[in-house]
């Protein structure tokens, strides 16, 4: 059986470090992560003489779907030709849509390929830290106004992804601490493994 990963939560739970461990740890799998596709949103931006902001208005209406659609259709093409496609990105507002889920769903039929989501787990005080640890451009006005970015993020598990009718399989990757994290890999790696 193909199976379909997506790897996805929140901004700083460790979405894409868990993505590449996994990826490391399994056998027959194409890894692809969405932000490989930022290069070419940024010559869009200039292109149209846009500014390189990914929460701008220009971002949402041209750019942000196509990249979903672009790596999705790369996930797809990919199944043709191995038994495991990871995907690295946030998948924010798909994975709430239960409709979004199920044509996905639909879509891995031809391939027969199950569809499974890994949600990372973690909590806010160790999100925040790791924020910080990564010192990166695009979290600057996240930590200089925390409260009101948190408050703007839903951090629970999707309701849609725990239905059997939206997804395969549901797992919870805890990632908390360094004992949750082995904990996690210990039991994911090998349920993703089998057929």
């Amino acid at each position: 059986m193909k199976r379909l990963i997506l790897v996805t939560s929140p901004p700083a739970c460790g979405k894409t470090f868990i993505s590449q461990m996994l990826a490391k740890n399994l056998e027959h799998i194409v890894y692809l992560d969405k932000d490989t596709l930022i290069d070419l949103s940024n010559v869009a931006f200039d292109v149209a003489g846009e500014e390189r902001n990914r929460s701008s208005e220009f971002f949402e209406t041209h750019l942000r779907n196509v990249e979903y659609e672009v790596v999705l259709n790369l996930a797809l093409e990919a199944l043709q030709y191995e038994d495991l496609v990871l995907i690295n990105a946030p998948f924010t507002r798909e994975v709430r849509d239960p409709e979004y889920m199920r044509s996905l769903k639909k879509k891995l039929m031809p391939y027969h390929a199950k569809l499974t989501v890994v949600w990372v787990q973690t909590s806010l005080d160790v999100c925040y830290k790791r924020m910080v640890e990564r010192n990166s451009e695009r979290d600057t006005w996240k930590l200089a106004h925390w409260d009101e970015y948190i408050a703007t993020r839903d951090f629970s598990i999707p309701e849609c992804l725990r239905g059997s009718d939206s997804v395969d399989d549901l797992l919870i990757f805890k990632n908390s601490s360094d004992e949750e994290y082995e904990d996690s890999m210990k039991k994911i790696v090998p349920y993703l493994q089998q057929n």
